[in-house]
């Protein structure tokens, strides 16, 4: 059977796992804190009908070989940490990070994880969750009396009370990594930690290459609206000469199976 069959099938995958990739990219256009996924692909093996070296004649040898490859597969997608651009809201607990960094919020099996995604809410207790309900950590927990928050850019947080008190109910650290890529998705813009990301580094906002933290604002997605539409151009193109490799293909077969009549 011709080998072209099968390398045509192999580009047809790839090209439909990364029209996948580009459609879950899009749909996130709007997801705050969310960052775009890059498919990577990979040539498979070869098959070496003769190898570049071998000696033909006295001191002669093939100058190059012959190889045919048996197609292309997916080897990895990569998030992309670019920054996203920054909407002002006007709302007091939303945050966003000017650079390196993540929130760190609590799972409700204990575990942490890391997110972008600053749009924070208050729960019955005052306490700073997510829109899920998970707990920012550190704990904050703002007074039932406050009138109004203020957190700087180094995650300090204080709040102005009824009777015109200022007080401090804590500080956001942030934590980065070696190779955020690494990171595990999870969904509800979260990711957790793996053997590939490293440890995480915890600090504080605005020193030792933290990114700041900017109060009323949010972080939008760092989807590429044009790229991504470009993308799923080439990707469609792509698919559409692989299956014509395919056809192209089958009717040299039939030809082959129509010599016997």
């Amino acid at each position: 059977m011709m080998i072209s069959l099968y390398s045509a099938a192999t580009g047809m995958q790839a090209q439909q796992f990364k029209l996948d990739t580009i459609a879950n990219n899009l749909a996130n256009v709007d997801t705050s804190g969310y960052k775009k996924v890059r498919t990577e692909f990979h040539d498979l093996i070869y098959q070496h009908a003769r190898n570049a070296g071998t000696p033909i004649t006295g001191a002669s040898v093939n100058p190059t070989g012959l190889y045919v490859g048996l197609g292309t597969r997916v080897a990895a997608t990569t998030r992309i940490f670019t920054m996203g651009t920054l909407e002002f809201t006007g709302n007091s607990l939303d945050l966003a990070i000017t650079g390196d960094g993540f929130f760190q919020v609590q799972l409700p099996d204990g575990r942490i994880a890391y997110t972008r995604d600053g749009a924070f809410k208050m729960d019955a207790n005052g306490r700073l969750v997510t829109a899920n309900g998970y707990y920012l950590v550190p704990n904050i927990t703002i007074p039932n009396n406050t009138v109004s928050i203020t957190i700087s850019e180094d995650g300090t947080v204080t709040v102005e009370l009824a009777d015109g008190t200022i007080q401090n109910v804590g500080t956001i650290t942030l934590v980065r990594f070696v190779n955020p890529a690494g990171l595990k998705s999870i969904g509800d813009n979260l990711f957790l930690q793996t053997g590939a990301s490293g440890e995480p580094i915890e600090g504080t906002a605005g020193q030792d290459g933290f990114g700041a933290i900017r109060q009323n604002y949010l972080e939008k997605s760092n989807v590429d609206v044009v790229r991504e539409m470009v993308g799923m151009i080439t990707a469609q193109r792509a698919y559409e000469l692989n299956s014509r490799a395919i056809i192209t293909a089958d009717d040299m077969l039939r030809t082959l199976t129509a010599i016997k009549r």
